[in-house]
């Protein structure tokens, strides 16, 4: 069993430490942040979820005009018989459905990886008709000194996948889409593999098939192809439902380590740890029998969204892995382990 220990002082990150990016709003989460090193200093790109002020007998809720460039507020009234908000995250109306908060990207620093301060402005933000309920859940990838962020845009058109890079954290160029609705938990991997770039992604199949993790395969980061499927959800298991990338992986002399994310069909999700091959990372070595995180503090089990642990990056000090994760959907926190260790309980 891998010895994986939550930092004393969780959560790093919770709503009171993000001030809201305008005065009528409030931030309801902070979460799935992309985690990276950037000089001395440890960065996260926090999913900043917000939402207006709620009013007696409306549900109150933002959604991004491409047209105008600007964040509006809208209104349903809770008595509207064709109105559903029985899932926290959603509001159903007919047919159409809404997001009940918008989120965007938010930069964060430490000196020693666990103490943060958080910047006043949103560092990515919704910019287009894809992205009209927000920017979520990035991951960060450095690939020949450029700071590649992929991140979900939610819009009524679907979940996609988008891609901006940085050198700096302070200017960011926006590459546009990597992956079509329904796509989303990709993860670039660190250097070409056979002289392309690389990503794990997972689509979501409606008619039939399950909800895996493939691989993919570019040029140029922006058109993708020779898809090769990797690993699905297991029977009876932690990731019986569906499992999707989490953190990038890390080259390793046994192989790609990552660790992903697996959920039950009652929304538990967990993480474990998946090692591919080199040249051919579709092509699985071993695969975690066990959670290597599950919800078990209060902070993981209550919140916006309960019983979630959710990665979207690591660091990696000599053998100490640093493992960020979202909390609940709420709030962000922080575990260590060994590198060598995981390695080792995957033989």
């Amino acid at each position: 069993m891998v010895n994986i220990r939550r930092y004393e002082n969780n959560p790093v990150i919770t709503t009171a430490d993000v001030p809201p990016s305008r005065e009528d709003f409030e931030v309801v989460c902070a979460f799935n942040a992309g985690v990276t090193r950037f000089g001395d200093e440890t960065l996260m790109l926090i999913r900043t979820a917000e939402r207006p002020a709620q009013e007696d007998g409306w549900i109150v809720f933002p959604v991004f005009n491409a047209e105008t460039g600007e964040t509006e507020v809208h209104r349903l009234r809770l008595d509207d018989p064709d109105l559903d908000v029985s899932d926290p995250r959603v509001i159903h109306h007919g047919l159409l459905r809404y997001l009940t908060s918008i989120s965007h990207l938010r930069l964060a620093r430490s000196k020693d990886g666990l103490n943060f301060t958080v910047d006043a402005e949103p560092a990515i933000e919704p910019a287009s008709e894809y992205e009209e309920f927000g920017t979520e859940d990035s991951r960060i990838t450095c690939i020949d000194g450029v700071y590649y962020i992929d991140y979900v845009g939610v819009s009524h058109l679907g979940v996609t996948t988008c891609l901006a890079k940085t050198t700096d954290f302070v200017t960011y160029e926006r590459m546009g889409m990597l992956f079509c609705p329904d796509n989303r938990d990709v993860v670039l991997f660190p250097e070409k593999i056979g002289g392309k770039y690389a990503a794990y992604h997972r689509p979501a199949p409606r008619a039939i098939g399950t909800l895996g993790m493939w691989l993919a395969y570019s040029p140029d980061l922006i058109h993708w192809g020779g898809h090769q499927h990797v690993i699905e959800p297991r029977a009876d298991m932690w990731d019986n439902c569906r499992v999707g990338g989490g953190a990038p992986p890390i080259k390793t002399d046994r192989g790609w380590l990552s660790v992903y994310h697996g959920a039950t069909f009652d929304d538990w999700y967990c993480l474990g740890t998946l090692l591919t091959d080199l040249d051919e990372p579709h092509k699985v070595i071993a695969r975690s029998t066990q959670p290597l995180l599950k919800p078990e503090t209060d902070y993981e089990m209550k919140g916006f969204y309960g019983h979630v642990v959710f990665t979207c990056g690591t660091t990696l000090d000599g053998d100490r892995l640093r493992i960020y994760y979202g909390a609940a959907d709420t709030v962000m926190a922080v575990a260590e382990t060994s590198l060598s260790g995981l390695l080792d309980d995957l033989r």
